[in-house]
């Protein structure tokens, strides 16, 4: 069953209509991306706190990694190239930070607001092999772009 992305649309911007404030917008689309899809088994932001250094944000599932730097793993790949990292197999990503050891598949989005600084990036792991399609990364990009537009 494929995810309902316009229903999903429509209910992060209802919820987050006028909200500017980053940490709360990186709260309310984490817990709503999370539970709409059984694939989705971590779900969660990427602060960029310093240069080259992400820092946990808000998150759904268990435990994160706390600091991942620019230089290792897809969430450091993606704040380091501005581009989306979709991961069939996270064994066979060079410098992989095993931050779960379920974690057999990811999707990882960098999150720029309309400034175009980047905020930082939008992990989604799974416990299921291949389980992100090209369809996901391109919808959450859209919903992305749209929630962080006026953030902070």
């Amino acid at each position: 069953m494929s995810l309902d992305y316009k229903t999903l649309a429509t209910t992060v911007a209802s919820l987050t209509k006028g909200e500017t404030d980053t940490v709360s917008l990186m709260a309310t689309l984490a817990c709503e991306v999370h539970h709409a899809d059984a694939r989705f088994d971590w779900t969660g932001f990427y602060r960029v706190v310093g240069p080259e250094l992400l820092k946990i944000g808000p998150y759904q599932g268990g435990h994160g990694c706390l600091v991942i730097p620019f230089a290792r793993g897809v969430c450091g790949a993606a704040a380091r190239t501005g581009e989306t990292q979709l991961v069939a197999d996270v064994d066979a990503f060079p410098g992989h930070i095993a931050c779960a050891s379920s974690t057999r598949s990811e999707l990882v989005l960098p999150v720029w607001n309309g400034k175009g600084e980047l905020l930082g990036v939008f992990d989604i792991d799974s416990d299921q092999p291949n389980a992100f399609t090209q369809e996901d990364a391109d919808q959450l990009g859209a919903i992305l772009a749209v929630t962080f537009k006026d953030a902070a």
